[in-house]
């Protein structure tokens, strides 16, 4: 059965980005730091979409279950951000957009843009991952979709820096308690790679 998760890779202290994270600087400043799990492997071929794998077995475990998704929810701001990576996230899946404002054109016909709130996202992303999981990306989405219960697990590749300031994963939650069960860890040189399932 399709599961949707949240994957982010975070420091220490908790943020997903450096400070002012901006569409020309997405990751923020000295936010690139958090990605440095995914270096290492070359670069892909040209030719060849998506054939970069990180160096370390553990990294490219977690990257490839990433890949194998059949299906990618992103929040606005950071599809937005990412040009949504040119209306292809990786092999031709669709990708799902909460928003309450799409924008009058659409130039990618891949990406859907859903107005009727978080779990009609997560239901049409999941009908069309074809049994698959759905990998969601974006800090307020990944909020949105925790607080309405429609988020499954998530994934953290955790980065032994402080960043001091930026953007944080888990900012804006309610006060209510959240159980996360940690059900796997994974380490590979300079990132613990942690996944916790959310008890419902």
């Amino acid at each position: 059965m399709s599961e949707v998760f949240l994957t982010m890779a975070m420091s220490l202290d908790g943020f997903i980005t450096g400070p002012d994270d901006n569409a020309e600087n997405p990751a923020g400043t000295n936010g690139m730091r958090l990605m440095d799990w995914l270096s290492g492997g070359g670069a892909s071929d040209a030719g060849v979409p998506h054939t970069f794998r990180p160096t370390y077995a553990n990294s490219r475990l977690v990257f490839d279950e990433a890949m194998a998704t059949g299906a990618v929810i992103t929040g606005k701001r950071t599809g937005d951000f990412a040009g949504y990576w040119g209306g292809d996230h990786h092999d031709g899946v669709p990708i799902f957009v909460p928003t309450h404002r799409p924008p009058a054109e659409n130039p990618y016909e891949r990406v859907h843009y859903v107005t009727e709130g978080i779990a009609a996202c997560v239901e049409q992303a999941k009908a069309a991952a074809g049994g698959r999981d759905v990998m969601m990306h974006g800090a307020y989405t990944g909020q949105q979709a925790l607080k309405a219960g429609v988020l499954d697990r998530i994934d953290i590749q955790l980065r032994p820096v402080l960043l001091g300031r930026g953007r944080r994963l888990f900012d804006g939650l309610p006060a209510e308690h959240t159980e996360l069960e940690l059900v796997r860890t994974l380490e590979d040189p300079g990132v613990l790679h942690l996944r916790y399932v959310v008890r419902k």
